[in-house]
């Protein structure tokens, strides 16, 4: 008798497939950069698909120098502003927060998602922020920022999302001294990612609910003389006598989508404040009609239409080389239909 083998269905890479806390995608790394510092982060949302006439620019690709049609990801990206600076200090057990900073005055949106502070002493915070990075305790900075969604019309909400973006390059002082500029103030994607430059994309996919084991990892259906009594979608077998527990490697229904996936190296094709020059006639489905400025995303990214979507630079940049794309034709044709 032949031995029958075949690789499992479904991946582990991601289990245990739970929902997501948040909406909003949370960071445990991030890029190393040396040089002027700068943000490491930014945040938009998730408009819709078009695509665009290029000239394919990757060396030794078949149609190099030819114009070619990619499929391209639309993000709105209002600006977003600075509450807050925490600092964060490090030692075996990993980081902890060590101290904030915040704006003074902050804005009075704010305090739809946050409980604002009362009385807030913002020269003691300085001075503590200032004395713990004299004494080396300060292992990095991040910038706690918010979104200001109440200026798009695509996305039904005024609460802002509230977020950390690590602060990047040089030492501690002048990383204090940058993000204290920043403070109360607002910043674009222009100052953390430019034209051609590639970025890891992270959202929380599309929420299906609880799915069965054939959707939801993709085993086979069962034969018609396996699955009388329609159970036909049910799998063969739970495991084993011993040990005498179902294994978490089994396929089984449960929760299936609203997960935090990453995208590494996707291609910034084009970032511009013109939305009217992208915005389709009718209006892109299910979103509407761009008010801010927005970012041409080479390829798909996770999530639905409206979903928080955060934009790092690539952390696994390898070999790629930074080009500015060549942009011929945007289709802006109707979506209705």
């Amino acid at each position: 008798m032949p031995k029958i083998n075949r690789p499992r269905r479904g991946s582990l890479a991601f289990s245990p497939r739970k929902r997501a806390k948040s909406p909003i995608p949370k960071y445990q790394s991030w890029p190393d950069t040396d040089g002027a510092p700068m943000l490491q982060g930014f945040a938009g949302y998730k408009v819709g698909m078009t695509h665009v006439i290029m000239v394919d620019d990757h060396k030794s690709s078949p149609t190099e120098g030819k114009e070619i049609m990619v499929p391209v990801t639309v993000i709105e990206i209002p600006s977003m502003k600075v509450a807050a600076i925490r600092a964060y200090s490090r030692d075996t057990y990993g980081k902890h927060a060590l101290t904030e900073l915040w704006a003074d005055p902050l804005d009075a949106v704010l305090g739809r998602r946050i409980t604002m502070p009362r009385d807030y002493d913002k020269e003691a915070a300085q001075k503590k922020f200032a004395d713990a990075i004299e004494a080396g305790t300060v292992a990095e900075i991040h910038a706690i920022t918010y979104t200001q969604p109440a200026a798009l019309t695509g996305v039904p909400k005024k609460v802002p999302d509230l977020m950390e973006i690590k602060v990047g390059g040089g030492d501690i002082k002048k990383l204090f001294e940058f993000a204290q500029s920043l403070l109360g103030k607002e910043v674009a994607l222009n100052n953390v990612l430019q034209t051609g430059a590639y970025a890891d994309i992270t959202a929380i996919t599309t929420g299906k609910g609880t799915q069965g084991a054939v959707k939801r990892w993709g085993i086979a259906l069962r034969k018609r003389k396996h699955s009388r009594g329609k159970k036909e979608r049910h799998i063969g077998t739970l495991g084993p006598w011993n040990p005498h527990h179902v294994r978490w490697q089994v396929p089984q229904i449960g929760q299936l989508g609203f997960q935090q996936r990453t995208e590494f190296n996707k291609r910034i094709l084009k970032v511009s404040e013109n939305a009217s020059e992208i915005t389709p006639a009718g209006g892109f489905l299910h979103y509407g009609v761009l008010k801010s400025p927005y970012v041409l995303v080479k390829g798909s990214i996770p999530g639905p239409v409206k979903r928080l979507i955060r934009i790092r630079p690539a952390i696994r940049i390898g070999e790629h080389v930074v080009r500015m794309p060549s942009i011929q034709f945007v289709s802006v044709q109707s979506k209705q239909g």
